[in-house]
């Protein structure tokens, strides 16, 4: 019997090692716990589609009854068809207004509709890190017009430096009254719709399966991770974890994304 029966599980820097690929330890323990009936599901600021090699890798791409998390939060689809399940975009207005925002300050932006995601001003040091990690679409649109009538879910700026993007957030101001912001993989400031979290989603996946939240476990590594750490009964924070989410997590693997640490928790708190 299952220690746990839902595992909400982020991608880059937790499940991914550090060349994007998955190590050994990890595919063979998640296929044996989903074996065993483990909901084992991605739940990453990346969108559904870029995940399809690494649910292949795992065994549950096209699964009925198997789920992903994407966009932190704003969307939870169904493995087989990518049915909709659960979704929660940026008003328009909103999503507008960063976009043109970046587009005056020349930053980097990721704009995530609908199974897709779009660079702009998609700079070498960009390309170098997506490479591997995720298809994209480079465009060099003025405006967000381009996606009128479509729900955008989560725009990104990307900057090294740290203040920078805090700066771009002090600068925003009151648009950002409505908005979730958190940061990720030390380059990027994400904004979502108020109260989207991978937290939230994980609260709502875990309510639509029947899944009291006290058979659910997280495990994390970086900022964008907190919520999704503290909805989940038991919370586990990978080795090379941001050490701003360790009060938030149970336990710290002693592997870290490049040794297996999913498959330390799997095998540490699921499958005794």
């Amino acid at each position: 019997m299952l220690s746990y029966t839902l595992m909400t599980c982020d991608m880059d820097g937790t499940l991914l090692s550090d060349d994007a690929t998955i190590c050994t330890r990890n595919i063979q323990t998640i296929r044996q716990a989903i074996g065993a009936g483990l909901h084992f599901v991605p739940c990453t600021g990346r969108g559904f589609e870029s995940l399809n090699h690494i649910q292949e890798t795992l065994g549950i791409y096209q699964k009925p009854g198997e789920y992903v998390i994407s966009y932190n939060g704003a969307l939870i689809t169904e493995n087989s068809h990518n049915d909709i399940l659960y979704e929660d975009g940026l008003p328009w207005d909103i999503a507008s207004a960063l976009y043109d925002f970046g587009v005056a300050h020349h930053i980097t932006m990721h704009i995530y509709p609908y199974g897709k995601v779009y660079l702009y001003n998609y700079v070498p040091f960009e390309r170098a890190f997506l490479e591997g990690r995720m298809p994209n679409i480079e465009t060099f649109e003025p405006s967000l017009d381009f996606l009128k009538g479509q729900t955008v879910y989560k725009i990104v700026y990307m900057d090294p430096d740290l203040p920078t993007l805090n700066r771009y957030r002090q600068q925003l101001g009151s648009l950002l009254d409505d908005v979730t912001v958190s940061y990720s993989s030390d380059r990027y400031i994400e904004f979502n719709h108020k109260n989207v979290t991978k937290g939230t989603a994980l609260r709502k996946l875990a309510g639509l399966l029947h899944i009291p939240i006290s058979q659910t476990l997280a495990i994390g590594d970086n900022i964008n991770d907190t919520e999704m750490l503290k909805a989940a009964s038991f919370s586990v924070g990978v080795h090379n974890l941001n050490e701003a989410i360790r009060p938030y997590c149970n336990v710290v693997t002693e592997a870290t994304n490049n040794e297996g640490a999913v498959a330390e928790a799997i095998e540490r708190f699921i499958l005794k």
